[in-house]
C-alpha cells in the first residue's frame, strides 16, 4: 500500500474517532453546568480546554469551550474541523475505501455547517455521534480485513484510548462538581455493559475498573491499546526486538500493563498522571507510525506537484 494512502486511512480512523468523543465529552459537560449550579463555570471551562490542550486567553466562557471544540473549522481539536479533515483524507484515499464509506463522510461534510448552528448543542452532539456510527458501520461491512482494515482501526484505537483518558482526566480534574460515574459510563455507551458484566451497583472503584482495564468492552482504554499493539502485529508481522514498529508496541503495552497490574485504588489516587502516561504512550506510538510508514510532508507535497 502507498505510505500516503496508508496515513490518509489512519487519519480518518484517528479523527472520526476524535469528532465522537469530543462530542460524548461536550455533552456530559455541558450537562454538568446545566445541572450544578454551584459549579465554578470559567474553571470548570478552563480545566476541560487544559485537558484537550486548547489555550485561550482571558475567562474561558461556555461560548469559548463550543467555539474551540464543536465549531471552529480550523481547529483539529473541533468537531467541525475533525469531520471536514477526515473527509479530506478519505478524498486522498477514494481509490480503497468502499463508496458507502465515502458518501457517508461527505454528506455528514456537508451537513456540517447547517447542524452545528442548532440553538440546541445537545442535538448536534447526538448527530454527530450517529454519524461516526453509520461510518464505522460502513466501514465494518464494506472493508477487507487487510492493510487498508488494519491502518483506519489503528488510528481508531489509539484516538479512542487517548480520549477516553481525557474523559477520565475532566472527572478527576473537577473533582466533586464534576460527572459522576453513573455518568461517565453513560457518556462512554457504558452503562449498560457494566451493569450485565459487574451485576452490581456504580462504585467508584468498579467503574473506574471497567473504564480502564476491562478487556472485553470495546471502550476500555486497556482494550484499545492491547488492540492497536495486535494490529501492528498485523501490519508488520516477524518484528524484530529493536525495531521502529516493536518499539511503538512496548510503549503501548507498557501503558497497559501498568493499569492492569497495579491496583485500583492507587490508580485512582493519581488518576490524572496515571492518564496522562496513557496519552503519552499513544502520542509515541502515533510519532513512530508516522515515521516508520508514511512519507515526511516535503515528499507528499513534491509527489502531489510532480503530478
Amino acid at each position: 500500500m502507498l505510505s500516503r494512502i496508508a496515513e490518509s486511512l489512519f487519519w480518518i480512523g484517528r479523527y472520526v474517532e476524535r469528532a465522537d468523543n469530543t462530542a460524548r465529552l461536550l455533552d456530559v459537560h455541558l450537562n454538568v453546568l446545566l445541572e450544578d449550579p454551584w459549579v465554578d463555570e470559567p474553571t470548570a471551562n478552563a480545566s476541560l480546554l487544559a485537558v484537550m490542550h486548547v489555550p485561550v486567553e482571558g475567562t474561558a466562557t461556555r461560548e469559548t469551550v463550543l467555539q474551540s471544540l464543536a465549531t471552529d473549522p480550523q481547529r483539529s481539536s473541533s468537531i467541525t474541523g475533525t469531520l471536514g479533515a477526515a473527509r479530506d483524507n478519505a478524498r486522498r484515499a477514494r481509490e480503497v475505501i468502499s463508496t458507502e464509506v465515502w458518501e457517508s463522510l461527505n454528506t455528514t461534510y456537508m451537513q456540517l455547517g447547517a447542524r452545528s448552528r442548532t440553538p440546541r448543542p445537545h442535538d448536534f452532539f447526538l448527530w454527530v455521534r450517529e454519524r461516526a456510527a453509520v461510518v464505522w458501520g460502513l466501514h465494518s461491512a464494506t472493508t477487507s480485513r487487510d492493510d487498508a482494515w488494519n491502518f483506519m482501526e489503528l488510528g481508531r484505537s489509539l484516538e479512542r484510548a487517548d480520549m477516553i483518558a481525557r474523559l477520565l482526566m475532566t472527572k478527576a480534574l473537577a473533582g466533586t462538581t464534576g460527572p459522576n460515574w453513573t455518568t461517565l459510563l453513560r457518556t462512554c455507551s457504558a452503562h449498560e455493559a457494566y451493569l450485565r458484566t459487574v451485576r452490581a451497583l456504580v462504585t467508584e472503584e468498579r467503574a473506574a475498573e471497567f473504564l480502564l482495564i476491562d478487556r472485553m468492552f470495546p471502550r476500555s482504554i486497556a482494550y484499545n491499546l492491547d488492540k492497536a499493539e495486535t494490529t501492528l502485529t498485523l501490519i508488520e508481522p516477524g518484528l524484530s526486538r529493536h525495531s521502529q514498529t516493536d518499539q511503538a508496541r512496548l510503549a503501548l503495552g507498557r501503558a497497559r500493563t501498568n493499569l492492569e497490574y497495579e491496583a485500583i485504588d492507587e490508580i485512582l489516587a493519581d488518576l490524572p498522571a496515571q492518564m496522562r502516561h496513557v496519552q503519552q504512550a499513544c502520542a509515541m506510538a502515533s510519532d513512530i507510525i508516522r515515521d516508520r510508514f508514511f512519507l515526511p510532508s516535503s515528499s507528499v507535497l513534491w509527489s502531489q506537484e510532480a503530478v
